[in-house]
């Protein structure tokens, strides 16, 4: 294929799927961003090829030019009494040497120019690659990861080992700074240092470095080892106006602190410091230790007494006459509430057909806001998602009407069939499946401990437009295996469930009464190594009312 129809290929395959940026929320769509770079050098050795035949051209000229003016001005009138000698001068001087001129200035740049100008279009931006350092940092905090071993690109089920820079790790660190995020400014800029003293080459000075960590530092109240890191930031340039400004503003409030430190009127406080490093600060998310202890696979209260009451057998639906002669095999992941995992639910054949059919939709994943109402992004739901109709391929149907026989619930109501890809760190904190109802708190029910610091009284009802009711269950199917993390955590009882290519995961989101089941809370953790690939229904409570009918008491 000519380069140019490539570069047309290339761009119509991205003009066909690419809307908006955020590469980084999905690695389904990241790995064109593979074919694009490998045509960029492609395009770029062309160029090489061609400014060197042009060099090589120039080369020969001067060669030959060199030892012509040698014997030429050795004896100039000599050489010009053979008159096709003055001729040719002449003929140089006003031809040749204007050819020469056009060959230097021809411009070889122009078919690699072109190519980078039009594929800039659809590179990754700015905020795709603070995107992609969050989602490190993300791993970093949950998974436990010190900057060294980041940096190292120390991670289990690798293939491909990588490492970071001195300037890829300041770049971390500036990211977290123009964030307000001082304590990973702290430890990439402390990584970026060490690096740096261990003689890495690079274009970051030292002095940059210590500018950032001496001020983050600061914020942290560490004031002496700020006052220490301003120091040696001045010892290496003694004319950086800003680092004599803050140390003198820092041996202020040092003196400051000594003097209340002696009249002991206020007792100061010194920094958190674990391990080492300074205390990671508390966020938005109430069960974040837990919930990240989870990913880990700590924390998880299997007990021996549970496993007893779990149990693998083959499941037909309820005598489904479909599943009689080849039922599926079942097995408890929990037992209340009760969460069962399903094996060989898709082939990989159908597995790859939808994530064809996918991936040309993907689109980021939205949450809806628990105040308007209103579809939004979020920086706790890191994936892309499309929605496929039955309509879309038979393979679709397919495998509605599998899920349908296996729950022994109607499809008819439940929504389309979501596909979702995790990107970088690719994750869902924890949330509800089912729109929450105002609590009530004469309900001291065991599945609604987490309502007593949630409060949802404010929610508008997220599925009335649909007139299907509440979603009654989740049914999660895996479409890829999983290097590392990507669990999927129910926080407020302690399990964890890995995935699985070609398993499915299903539980009720409400009770037989309707009411929510607010043990159900659940989260996608962020994935830390390899490409995680999800499709999932979710079944309403309309059209099952007799399929799941009442129990006798709110909470069966």
């Amino acid at each position: 294929m000519k380069p140019w129809l490539q570069l047309v290929f290339l761009t119509s395959v991205f003009l066909i799927w690419r809307a908006e940026a955020e590469f980084f929320t999905s690695i389904g769509q990241m790995t064109d961003l593979i074919y694009a770079e490998k045509d960029l050098v492609q395009s770029l050795k062309e160029y090489i090829r061609a400014e060197e035949t042009k060099l090589s051209q120039i080369r020969s000229w001067a060669e030959k030019m060199d030892v012509l003016t040698s014997k030429s001005t050795s004896d100039p009138e000599g050489y010009l009494a053979h008159p096709v000698n003055a001729y040719k001068l002449v003929k140089r001087l006003n031809t040749d040497w204007l050819e020469l001129e056009n060959l230097v200035l021809q411009d070889t740049t122009n078919g690699f120019i072109t190519n980078l100008t039009i594929q800039r279009q659809f590179f990754p931006t700015e905020e795709d690659e603070t995107g992609a350092a969050k989602a490190l940092m993300r791993l970093q905090d949950t998974y436990k990861l010190d900057p060294e071993t980041l940096s190292r690109g120390n991670l289990p089920g690798t293939k491909y080992r990588s490492s970071l820079t001195v300037s890829d790790c300041f770049g971390m660190g500036k990211t977290a700074y123009n964030d307000g995020d001082y304590y990973h400014t702290v430890l990439w800029m402390e990584q970026a240092l060490k690096q740096h003293d261990e003689g890495e080459d690079t274009t970051v000075s030292k002095v940059e470095i210590l500018d950032y960590l001496s001020y983050a530092v600061f914020q942290f109240g560490d004031l002496h080892r700020a006052m220490e890191l301003t120091r040696r930031l001045i010892s290496l340039d003694s004319t950086h106006e800003r680092a004599g400004s803050n140390l003198r503003y820092f041996e202020k409030l040092l003196e400051k602190e000594r003097e209340k430190s002696s009249n002991k009127t206020v007792a100061t406080t010194e920094p958190v410091v674990q391990n080492g490093a300074y205390e990671r600060p508390l966020d938005y998310l109430p069960e974040r230790d837990i919930y990240e202890a989870l990913c880990r696979g700590e924390g998880v209260k299997m007990t021996p007494r549970r496993q007893k009451r779990l149990f693998c057998r083959y499941h037909n639906g309820n005598r489904n006459p479909h599943l009689l002669i080849a039922p599926f095999k079942e097995e408890d992941e929990w037992d209340s509430p009760h969460i069962v995992r399903y094996y060989d639910v898709m082939s990989d054949e159908e597995i790859e057909k939808i994530k064809q059919l996918a991936k040309p939709r993907l689109a980021r994943a939205t949450v809806r806001d628990p105040k308007t109402g209103v579809l939004t992004v979020a920086s706790y739901r890191v994936s892309k998602s499309s929605w496929l109709e039955e309509d879309d391929d038979p393979v679709v149907a397919k495998v509605n009407q599998r899920m349908q026989q296996i729950t022994g619930l109607t499809v008819k109501t439940a929504e389309l069939l979501q596909v979702a890809n995790y990107g970088m760190g690719g994750q869902y904190e924890p949330h509800f499946d089912f729109s929450r109802r105002p609590f009530d708190s004469t309900l001291k029910s065991e599945g609604n401990r987490l309502a007593t610091f949630l409060n949802y009284k404010d929610e508008p009802d997220a599925f009335k437009r649909l007139g299907t009711g509440n979603r009654v269950a989740t049914f999660l199917n895996y479409m890829s295996d999983v290097e590392a993390g990507g669990a999927t955590v129910f926080p407020d009882f302690g399990a964890a469930i890995w995935p699985k290519k070609g398993t499915a995961v299903f539980w009720y989101n409400l009770f037989r009464s309707g009411e929510g089941d607010y043990r159900t809370r659940h989260a996608a953790c962020p994935v830390l190594v390899g490409c995680k690939w999800v499709s999932n229904k979710w079944f309403h409570e309309r059209g099952n009312e007799f399929l799941r009918p009442c129990g006798r008491t709110e909470v069966d």
